[in-house]
């Protein structure tokens, strides 16, 4: 008998395991004094955030000053110099400590702020104190001393609080960045040498607006991506995320594998509000991993499958872990556009990860939940329907052409109205009021049209009218605090990355690696044209291979580079670098910015860097690498599906000089299908156990048909053929000798 499968989320649960795995999430014990005042420091932060995207941003120096001020405050007063065990235990204070944090981080700390705000205060020109500032604009290409002062202190602490937060991998990417632009005539290589920067220009290029620090990475995470992480956890924590597990175990609990299938489907819901990997791994994977080890799964399998599924979370639309909105931003086109194009692609991730469950579980034997211990559908909509109005609001606001922003500070208002406000509270009954009154203040003013205002004003009753659990402020409060703590990371690593974009500008580095994969892939080319040119097929040409070596070598540099890093700054710093090499073999800007952040986030579950999979195994209890090695093996899907889109960017649907709807379901039925072929040669079975011949002629029977082509998708069905006819023959003498033992006993 099948054990009562777990189904409640515990937040707090998962929280602590979240902090096992995620070092972004490790502080020191500050004391009570200062853990509180942090505490509201965060809070402050979060509330600041909330009210500028409803009510308008500050100037974008100002308003990045001050997303960069708090960030040194939490970071420096949080997170120790090294996090070592007696570092982050709390000890007496002193002269020269004060609630655990030492006096050179609070030194560092108000040297973060003033560099961070003195942009804000000279930039009309700055007379005080005996100093003869210009203003900004006369500054520009000669700053003044006090500029390569705070300038530098803000790239060094900048840097400095992005390790302490990511560790030391993307400092050092950042450093080596920063050595090529001041040491470019002494480049060993010809095609990477450059005329080089000195310092007074490195930090005229980095400090001042548009480049560097305070360009549109630091812009776009202080104005959308921390409004869209916070929303994610705020909206789980008012029950959004309880409600996505239980629909996940009514679509997909019954059927053969159940559990994992549970794991699959929950974690692409979660993967539509997420703005992490491994938040999204740990809150569902408290549940479905267990549940699978109970069903019969090893343990490595079963957190490869919440790994790889939450990994998938990153490039599901609409948030995609908010590089949705950056790649909008980048590419400047409405973020309906970009929410269209993923459609396709993400949908095959979780293809071939359901099939290669389906497949596994049939040569297990493994079976579903059985029916009575199911949630009933009826009842998870009539006692949790009020937790998706959050969602419903921040979607109907995006899709209606209003900013990002705005639909951020819908999605967090109704979070808090959902989860805070009810009729038998009047006191609570104050946001509501004042909600109302902001929807009417922009219909009024013709911000918002009156069918948006009425159907804002809508859900905002709607949300008032259930009969589920309230929170209390502090509640409230915890999970804006928690948020916050997630968002941290995130736009540390932004304002970091904003280093490498500044000199990518400077240098043109990015058009000279694009020049140098070329090449290389050229002379690869020539090799391998020599050796298997004969076959009669385009695909072998000497152009189509140096084409797709070029792919193979840019997909790897946007893994390798891509291990560890939130999804927003890996995508910033991966289109700066490989988009201009993709450029150059003719493929369409949006597929580029497709591509690169696909091979970006596969680095979630490619061993020996993981972080998805190590916090699933750490769950399942599981050998670390060998569960990384089941999540690659599940997410085949994401690894193949960004090389199909580039070479047929009609599965993109919104590039209309490539797609016509022939060409569309031809491509996207193909690879489709080529993916669970594949999927029956990574699980070792189809109708039948599969050999290992067998396997390998599946497997490059999947390989052809994902490659866009009728030719290749003829050859695929040859191979395929035999496989498929064989196999139906094993069952059918199968179901024989079941049927002959059922005659004879």
């Amino acid at each position: 008998m099948t054990e009562q499968p777990t189904g409640k989320l515990d937040i707090e649960a998962a929280e602590a395991l979240e902090k096992q795995y995620d070092t972004s999430l490790i502080t020191r014990d500050n004391g009570a004094g200062l853990a509180r005042a942090l505490y509201y420091v965060a809070i402050a932060f979060a509330f600041y955030h909330m009210y500028t995207a409803g009510f308008g941003t500050p100037v974008d120096h100002t308003h990045m000053g001050i997303h960069l001020s708090g960030l040194f405050i939490l970071i420096f007063a949080g997170m120790p110099l090294f996090r070592t065990q007696s570092a982050l235990e709390y000890r007496k204070n002193n002269w020269w400590r004060w609630g655990n944090v030492p006096i050179y981080d609070w030194v560092f700390a108000a040297v973060g702020i003033m560099a961070a705000l003195f942009l804000t205060l000279s930039w009309t020109g700055l007379t005080a104190f005996g100093l003869d500032v210009s203003e900004q604009a006369l500054r520009q290409g000669d700053p003044h001393w006090l500029d390569l002062i705070f300038g530098t202190a803000l790239i060094i602490l900048v840097l400095e609080i992005t390790r302490r937060s990511l560790g030391i991998i993307l400092p050092i990417i950042i450093l080596v960045f920063i050595a090529y632009a001041l040491l470019g005539p002494y480049m060993p290589l010809q095609v990477l040498k450059h005329p080089g920067v000195d310092w007074r220009q490195f930090i005229n290029n980095m400090y001042f607006p548009a480049e560097g620090i305070f360009g549109v990475t630091l812009w776009v995470v202080s104005t959308v991506v921390f409004h869209f992480v916070l929303f994610g956890v705020v909206a789980q924590r008012m029950g959004l995320g309880q409600f996505f597990i239980d629909n996940a175990m009514v679509v997909a609990g019954k059927y053969t594998g159940g559990p994992a299938k549970v794991s699959v489907v929950s974690s692409a819901f979660f993967g539509t509000i997420s703005g992490s990997s491994i938040a999204n791994t740990v809150s569902t994977g408290s549940l479905t991993i267990p549940n699978m080890k109970r069903l019969g799964y090893p343990g490595h399998f079963a957190g490869g499958v919440e790994a790889a599924s939450s990994a998938g979370g990153q490039i599901t639309p609409p948030i995609m872990g908010a590089a949705s909105f950056l790649m909008a931003e980048f590419l400047e086109v409405p973020y309906t556009t970009i929410v269209i194009a993923a459609i396709v692609p993400a949908s095959m991730h979780y293809i071939g990860v359901l099939s290669i469950v389906h497949f596994t579980a049939k040569r297990l034997g493994l079976q579903g939940y059985p029916k009575d211990q199911l949630p009933k559908f009826l009842k998870i909509w009539r006692e949790g329907w009020y937790t998706v109005m959050p969602l419903i609001a921040l979607l109907i606001t995006l899709f209606s052409g209003y900013s990002p922003n705005m639909a951020a500070f819908m999605g967090l208002t109704f979070c808090i109205i959902v989860g805070f406000s009810s009729y038998q509270k009047p006191m609570t009954m104050i946001l509501p009021a004042a909600m109302l009154a902001f929807i009417l203040w922009r219909v009024s003013n013709g911000a918002f049209s009156p069918v948006m205002g009425g159907v804002l004003g809508g859900l905002l009753f709607l949300s008032l009218m259930h009969k589920g659990q309230r929170h209390g402020m502090r509640a409230l409060f915890d999970s804006f605090h928690v948020g916050v703590q997630y968002a941290l990371a995130v736009g540390a690593a932004c304002a970091a990355v904003g280093i490498v974009v500044g000199v990518i500008n400077t240098t043109g580095i990015a058009f000279r690696l694009g020049f140098m994969v070329t090449t290389s892939a050229r002379d690869m080319a020539e090799v391998l044209y020599a050796v298997i040119g004969w076959i009669p097929l385009e695909v072998f040409a000497q152009a189509s291979i140096q084409q797709f070596l070029s792919l193979v070598l840019i997909a790897i540099a946007c893994i390798l580079m891509g291990a560890g890093l939130p999804t927003t700054a890996l995508y910033i710093m991966l289109v700066s670098v490989a988009q201009p090499a993709l450029s150059q073999l003719g493929v369409p800007a949006l597929a580029t910015h497709m591509f690169v952040l696909y091979y970006g986030v596969i680095s979630e579950i490619t061993p020996p860097v993981c972080a998805s999979a190590y916090a699933a195994a750490g769950i399942a209890g599981a050998n670390p690498f060998r569960t990384g090695v089941s999540a690659f093996s599940l997410g085949i899907g994401k690894l193949m599906v960004p090389m199909v889109f580039v070479y047929a960017p009609t599965m993109l649907i919104v590039i209309p000089e490539y797609f016509t709807w022939m060409s569309f379901i031809q491509v996207s039925l193909t690879c489709a299908i080529g993916i669970f072929a594949i999927a029956t040669a990574v699980s070792g079975y189809f109708v039948a156990p599969l050999n290992a011949g067998w396997r390998f002629l599946m497997g490059f029977a999947g390989l052809m048909m994902v490659a866009p082509s009728w030719e290749s998708d003829v050859a695929a069905l040859v191979f395929a053929a035999p496989v498929v006819l064989v196999q139906f023959r094993a069952r059918g003498r199968s179901t024989e000798l079941v049927r002959a033992d059922g005659e004879q006993s």
